[in-house]
C-alpha cells in the first residue's frame, strides 16, 4: 500500500493525515479530529469512551476503522486509529460541537482539492506556494524549496525503478545521503535545528537546500549510470551522490569561513518578525 503522510490544518490545529494511492482516499487521525471538535485535554480517552458507546449501539460503519503508524510529538510513530472522509462525516454526527459544520466543509474541501490536483498537478504547486507564503518564507527560498521537491521526486522515481521499497529503504538511503554531505544523520540534523516532527527541508537555509539538492541530483545521475540492482548497491550510490555535495560544502566553508549546516530553522530565519513584515503602504 503506497501512502503519503501529511499534516493538515483546520483553524490552525494540526490533523495528521495519510493519502493512500491504492485506495485513492485520505485516512485521518480520529484522536486529532476529536481534539479539534471537543477541545478535550485527553482526546484518546474521549475516543475510547465514544468508541465503546458506538459499538454498543451497533454503529460499525464508524468503529470499524483502520490503524496506521503516525508520528507523535516525541518524534516516534505509534499505531493510531484512522478513518476515511466518509467515516468521519458519520463520526462528527456523534460529537456535539459548534465546530461540526465548519469541520464537515473542511473535510469536503480535502477530498475536492486532491481530485483537482490529480487532474491538474499545477494546482498542487500553487497551493504549496500559498502555504509557504502564509508561513512567511521569502520568494527566493520558496523557489528553492519547490525545485528541491522536483529533484527529490526524480530521485524517488529512480529508486523505484531500481527496486527500492518505499518506507524504511527510502529512509535508509536518504539518511546515507544526508549524513554523507552534511556530516549529520537526519535525526542529528533535526536535533541541531530544534525540530521534532517538523520537516527538515522546510527548516533548511537556502545554502542547505542547494547542497541537499546537489546530493540528491548527483545520486540520481550516478544511479542512472551504474544501475544498482539491490539495496547494498543503492547504498553505495547514495554515498557517492552525497560525497559530491560534501566536497562542495567543504570548499564553500573553506572559502567563506562559515559553516553551511547551522541551527537556524524556519522560526529563526525564514519567518519575518511581526514588526518587520511589509506593511500595506511599504
Amino acid at each position: 500500500m503506497s501512502k503519503q503522510t501529511a499534516i493538515k490544518l483546520f483553524e490552525q490545529h494540526k490533523v495528521r493525515s495519510v493519502w493512500d494511492d491504492e485506495q485513492g482516499k485520505w485516512y485521518i487521525s480520529i484522536v486529532d479530529v476529536i481534539a479539534v471538535l471537543t477541545g478535550s485535554a485527553n482526546p484518546r480517552n474521549y475516543w475510547k469512551v465514544l468508541k465503546h458507546r458506538l459499538i454498543q449501539e451497533g454503529n460499525e460503519s464508524v468503529t470499524n476503522c483502520n490503524q496506521l503508524k503516525l508520528p507523535s510529538a516525541d518524534g516516534k510513530k505509534y499505531s493510531t486509529d484512522v478513518a476515511d472522509v466518509e467515516q468521519l462525516f458519520r463520526l462528527v454526527q456523534s460529537i456535539p460541537s459548534p465546530k461540526a459544520e465548519p469541520f464537515k466543509i473542511w473535510l469536503a474541501e480535502i477530498g475536492r482539492e486532491r481530485l483537482e490536483e490529480i487532474d491538474d498537478p499545477e494546482l498542487g504547486i500553487e497551493r504549496l506556494m500559498e502555504y509557504y507564503h502564509r508561513k512567511g518564507y521569502s520568494e527566493n527560498w520558496i523557489n528553492q524549496r519547490l525545485k528541491s521537491i522536483e529533484v527529490r521526486k526524480e530521485l524517488t522515481d529512480e529508486w523505484e525503478r531500481r527496486g527500492v521499497k518505499k518506507g524504511q529503504e527510502f529512509a535508509t538511503l536518504t539518511d546515507i545521503i544526508t549524513r554523507t554531505w552534511s556530516g549529520l544523520t537526519t535525526q542529528e540534523y533535526k536535533r541541531l535545528k530544534g525540530l521534532k516532527t517538523e520537516s527538515l527541508r522546510d527548516n533548511m537555509t537556502n545554502l542547505e537546500l542547494v547542497l541537499n539538492m546537489l546530493a540528491e541530483a548527483s545520486t540520481t545521475e550516478i544511479s542512472k549510470k551504474k544501475q544498482p540492482r539491490n539495496l547494498p548497491e543503492n547504498r553505495k550510490v547514495a554515498r557517492q551522490g552525497g560525497t559530491v555535495a560534501a566536497a562542495a560544502r567543504k570548499q564553500l566553508e573553506l572559502e567563506s569561513g562559515a559553516p553551511v549546516v547551522t541551527s537556524l530553522n524556519a522560526k529563526k530565519l525564514h519567518i519575518l518578525p511581526e514588526n518587520k513584515k511589509r506593511q500595506p503602504n511599504d
